[in-house]
């Protein structure tokens, strides 16, 4: 491993000012920051009074149902949720998913682009058994030294609803898969307190961690919220639990939200918001008051539920700040943690950032100050991964 030392950069630490520094790197960790830092023989890159921000973390997406590089494929789904997990298991088959390549091409592309760490859902179902879990596992593997990828077992087709999906995910977490993952407790396996028993119970037998997709909307949305931070409480499964989308905290009344907020707080439930379409977003700032964790993901990336996506998670987290209405710039930069330090800490990241044993994951681009960089999304000049350039560019 080649020791690395980053001259005229500016790094960037939440609530923190701006100022130049060099970074040296050692052993894939950052052993110094500082002015002027001496070269001493190591490989030097000058970065020209680049930003330097800590890697991207996506964490949420779909890496076994993309077809990112593949050719066009007009969207058949509709716009419902059945219609949607009815169209993509249909045609799956057809199209050869999951796809190594495709996951891998995607990979890539998050790469080039910062990203660090991902989070990916996996579905898994009586029909298509683990094979999107080892579509993945060999993406991942492809692009080892270059971005960590995390699994989470995913019953997108329904789990209670589903016979045999309980024990293809229980088979899935038994292999090493990272997370287990629950769809709707309510609103579509219609057995909330049955689907939360079964994932609590697998999650603490293989000390996996909990991400449930939950878009129920409204009063019965936030009934759920308050039944997952119940089990969340009585398990001691605190910072290992997720609800992701979670549409209905971002159309509630502000006391609600801000009950909710602090509820999930206290028991240390995180959330994650995409900003998918025209479906509500978490409130950023509701989240940040009450120190609740919040990360960001893209979710589907040309797939067969959206053709749009290109796994860049800094047009993503703009994507968070526009619709949430994130408008000053210490606003803007609460998306910018999200989508940063809220990821990492929702992953379980350990030694994340840009201080001094931090391991060294990062990215730099040019553009004035942190929130001008979210709006404007400029290319990364450069990428770093474990201490390792994994891209670079002139441009």
């Amino acid at each position: 491993m080649t020791d690395l030392l980053l001259t005229g950069g500016r790094p960037w630490t939440p609530g923190n000012p701006v100022v130049p520094a060099d970074l040296l790197i050692r052993d894939g960790r950052i052993a110094a920051i500082g002015p002027d830092l001496p070269a001493d023989g190591v490989q030097t890159v000058d970065l020209a009074g680049a930003l330097v921000f800590p890697g991207l973390v996506d964490a949420h997406c779909h890496l076994d149902k993309t077809m990112y590089g593949g050719p066009w494929i007009p969207n058949t789904g509709g716009r419902t949720l059945p219609g949607r997990i009815a169209n993509g298991e249909g045609r799956r088959d057809e199209l050869g998913l999951p796809s190594p390549d495709y996951a891998a091409n995607l990979l890539a592309a998050m790469v080039s682009g910062g990203t660090a760490h991902v989070r990916s859902h996996i579905d898994i179902d009586p029909e298509v058994g683990l094979r999107g879990v080892e579509a993945v596992r060999e993406a991942a593997a492809r692009h080892a030294d270059r971005v960590d990828v995390q699994l989470v077992a995913f019953p997108q087709g329904g789990l209670l609803t589903r016979p045999g999906t309980a024990d293809l995910l229980e088979a899935a977490l038994a292999e090493g898969v990272d997370v287990i993952g629950g769809l709707d407790p309510a609103g579509y396996d219609r057995d909330p307190n049955g689907q939360l028993d079964l994932l609590f119970t697998l999650a603490e037998k293989y000390g996996a961690g909990i991400d449930i997709h939950l878009h129920d909307r409204g009063a019965l949305g936030a009934w759920q919220y308050d039944l997952i931070v119940a089990r969340t409480k009585a398990t001691g499964l605190a910072g290992r639990v997720t609800i992701s989308h979670a549409y209905a905290m971002g159309e509630l009344p502000a006391d609600e939200q801000q009950r909710i907020a602090e509820s999930l707080a206290e028991a240390g439930v995180s959330m994650v918001t995409c900003a998918v379409g025209d479906a509500p977003v978490v409130p950023v700032r509701v989240m940040a008051a009450a120190c609740a964790r919040l990360a960001l993901g893209n979710d589907g990336i040309r797939d067969l539920w959206t053709p749009y996506g290109d796994g860049d998670m800094l047009r993503r987290i703009m994507q968070v700040a526009f619709r949430d209405r994130l408008v000053s710039d210490p606003e803007i930069e609460l998306a910018l943690h999200a989508g940063t330090y809220g990821g990492a800490a929702v992953l379980g990241i350990e030694d994340y950032g840009l201080s001094v044993g931090s391991v060294a994951d990062l990215f730099a681009v040019h553009a004035e100050t942190p929130a001008a960089a979210v709006v404007s999304v400029p290319p990364r000049t450069l990428v770093v991964k474990r201490g390792s350039i994994v891209y670079e560019t002139s441009a």
